[in-house]
């Protein structure tokens, strides 16, 4: 079959055998533009009176535009496993221009210093990091060489890619600082401004920022910090309100108003940072009601309820996020949204377990069931279906703090000899996890 870049055009004849099954993301030897290539025979394109594996499921099948067990159309699961790759991989590479034209050779082989013609090159599957790991693990790299490899292999950031991340950093840095100092500047200058001139001022910018991200468009990186910054500087008014009029609203109230009203702009945004804050607001609110009224709808509580709360909220958050994701929202592709979601739900779980080994009560015998629950099914998603390492290593991290509770709990009035197999044991299943993640990444890199 022939590959055809699509970024430099570049082509060349590839062996069919050598795709794998289900596509995978491949590198263009002249440019490194790296983007996803399908398998030779789609799925589409197959007899009809063939009989097809489904990809997702493995059910063996009349071929078919649809899997009959698990309902996923090929094509469009297809499409969101090109994107998630690329997501994952990273597109790294630098278009060509008069300064920095296409080069007429590229670097082959395990010989960085011998230049291989470019009409002899060919694409490649499966290439990476963790294939450099294995050269130096089977003798075939030097560990010494692994800097310039990397470099070769274009894993390593360039001068566009490091340009690129300062001015990210830079422009959602002023966004973010420009709200903030509105908040300083009205808490240091209360009393000399008047009330028109504070609300002259936080409207004035709120004003601007939303103009600004009309103006420049959502599409636009600059829009979106404009958003961001005027959903910030909604929460400095409202609370110029509250402090003004002294309307005697708790603080819970501020952070569920101030949810509420920006909902409208977190949901046309289609920008996963700015549902982070949502979500973090929504969090505040909730943790500030239970503080006030030290239950919920006026019912008393103890702290674990405010945990199941919290936990069931991220839950629910992170589980509708991977689902929209799957389906084939572009914009919900990048991966650190939820595992920044996926976080907070390890240390809530963490947190009910290690109270439910102490408390030791009906309720905490309940806290550790839901405990192995979620381990459960984060171990079939994130293992068999979306293969997330980072959601994985989170795993194996909170078992072994819930088993250093656990051990420390009914072994901690012991002798030293106790405390030294806690510690053993910790090591052990440390090493015991790390030996696992380190094979779960060669098959994801393989």
């Amino acid at each position: 079959m022939r590959i055809e870049c699509p970024s430099c055009q570049f082509a060349a004849d590839v062996d069919p055998a050598k795709v794998p099954t289900k596509g995978a993301n491949t590198k263009c030897p002249r440019c490194s533009n790296v983007f996803f290539v399908g398998p030779a025979e789609p799925v589409a394109m197959q007899d009809t009176s063939a009989s097809i594996v489904c990809p997702k499921c493995g059910v063996e099948q009349p071929a078919a535009e649809s899997c009959a067990s698990c309902g996923i159309f090929y094509e469009k699961y297809r499409a969101v496993q090109e994107r998630r790759l690329q997501a994952d991989n990273g597109d790294k590479y630098e278009p060509a221009t008069e300064d920095a034209p296409f080069p007429d050779t590229v670097t082959g082989g395990l010989a960085p210093q011998v230049p291989v013609p470019l009409s002899k090159a060919m694409f490649h599957f499966g290439h990476g990091r963790g294939e450099l790991f294995k050269w130096i693990a089977d003798g075939r790299l030097a560990p010494e060489a692994l800097p310039q490899a990397s470099r070769i292999a274009g894993m390593l950031p360039g001068r566009m890619e490091w340009r690129r991340f300062l001015d990210g950093l830079a422009l959602w840095s002023g966004a973010t600082f420009l709200a903030l100092a509105v908040i300083f500047f009205f808490a240091y200058n209360w009393k000399e401004l008047g009330s028109f001139t504070r609300f002259g001022i936080a409207e004035g910018l709120l004003g601007a920022s939303v103009l600004a991200s009309w103006r420049l468009g959502l599409e636009r990186t600059a829009g979106k910090a404009a958003l961001l910054a005027a959903t910030l500087l909604v929460g400095a008014l409202l609370a110029l309100v509250g402090q003004t009029y002294q309307t005697g609203a708790d603080p819970w109230e501020l952070f569920a108003t101030w949810a509420l009203f920006v909902l409208p702009w977190v949901a046309i945004s289609r920008f996963p940072a700015l549902w982070l804050v949502w979500l973090a607001l929504v969090n505040l609110a909730l943790s500030l009601y239970y503080s006030a009224f030290a239950g919920f709808f006026g019912f008393v509580y103890g702290t674990q309820t405010l945990l199941w709360t919290l936990t069931a909220v991220n839950t629910v958050a992170l589980a509708v996020w991977e689902l929209v994701a799957s389906r084939g929202t572009q914009w919900l592709a990048e991966r650190w949204p939820p595992r920044l979601i996926a976080t907070f739900v390890t240390g809530y779980f963490t947190t009910l377990a290690a109270w439910g080994i102490v408390g030791r009560s009906s309720a905490g015998f309940a806290e550790v069931i839901g405990y192995f629950a979620w381990l459960a099914c984060t171990y079939q998603i994130y293992r068999h279906r979306i293969r997330d390492l980072y959601v994985l290593a989170l795993g194996v991290l909170s078992i072994v703090c819930v088993s250093a509770v656990f051990l420390g709990h009914n072994l901690g009035d012991q002798d030293a000899g106790a405390l030294l197999f806690v510690g053993v044991t910790v090591l052990g299943l440390s090493a015991v996890g790390g030996w696992w993640l380190r094979a779960v990444a060669g098959e994801v890199e393989s």
